[in-house]
């Protein structure tokens, strides 16, 4: 939903990627859904870990 909304207000990727939960709730009129369950947050993790940072 965030992606289409993103093309559809042509939001460069470093500009939705600024914007807080806050605000695409202010632009897109996003309603407000459950949260994730713990195992459904622990799958999204492991699908997509953070980046570490290069020593350097």
């Amino acid at each position: 939903m965030l992606r289409r909304a993103a093309i559809e207000f042509a939001a460069p990727p470093d500009a939705f990627w600024r914007l807080s939960l806050k605000e695409w709730r202010a632009l897109t009129g996003a309603q407000v859904g459950p949260a994730l369950a713990r195992p459904e947050l622990a799958a999204l993790m492991a699908r997509f870990p953070d980046e570490e940072e290069a020593d350097g």
